[in-house]
């Protein structure tokens, strides 16, 4: 489920115009990931866009066998400075 959101929220932002290209979200990067049944939030997830890394959070719910997405919001934080990437294990 983790996984299917992570890719959900990689093509939100560039939809939304948000970001360009992004290649990558991890949804543990600041804090722990919460599932609850059909549900995800990642309060403290990081997506990268172009070798930066960025904030994001977002709550996302499945389908009851984790395949498909029913509902997902997002919101987009700040650029994350590279000197707090290996602290977050965000890499290059």
């Amino acid at each position: 489920m983790e996984q299917r959101c992570n890719g959900r929220a990689s093509r939100v932002t560039m939809r939304d115009n948000k970001l360009h290209a992004p290649d990558e979200t991890t949804a543990y990067a600041f804090a722990d990931v919460r599932v609850h049944g059909a549900f995800v939030e990642a309060p403290g997830a990081a997506i990268r866009d172009g070798g930066k890394w960025y904030h994001l959070s977002y709550k996302c719910q499945t389908t009851s066998d984790g395949l498909e997405i029913v509902s997902f919001e997002y919101k987009l934080g700040s650029l994350i400075p590279r000197n707090e990437w290996a602290a977050h294990e965000l890499v290059n």
